[in-house]
């Protein structure tokens, strides 16, 4: 089974669809480690976010994956951890 892959492109996507978008932040520059909150985006809405990445990704993240991803690399990798889980079973 080919284990599906969660990129920055999918995460900003879903980031712009759920929650939208703070003028003057810019998606497109090196926003793998620059903080959440510095990018405009508040619990709720990685809240909204990780709720979308569990449908269309068909898995479940855990309280902690959203929680303590700070950076849009943490979240990545806790996503793309729970896909090779959902792959191997």
């Amino acid at each position: 089974m080919t284990i599906q892959e969660f990129t920055l492109a999918d995460l900003k996507r879903i980031l712009h669809e759920s929650a939208g978008t703070d003028e003057g932040i810019d998606l497109n520059g090196d926003i793998l480690d620059s903080d959440f909150e510095d990018l405009g985006y508040e619990s709720l809405a990685l809240l909204e976010t990780g709720s979308r990445v569990e449908r269309e990704w068909d898995i479940t993240l855990d309280d902690d994956a959203l929680t303590d991803s700070r950076t849009p690399r943490d979240l990545i990798n806790a996503v793309n951890a729970q896909l090779a889980v959902a792959a191997a079973a």
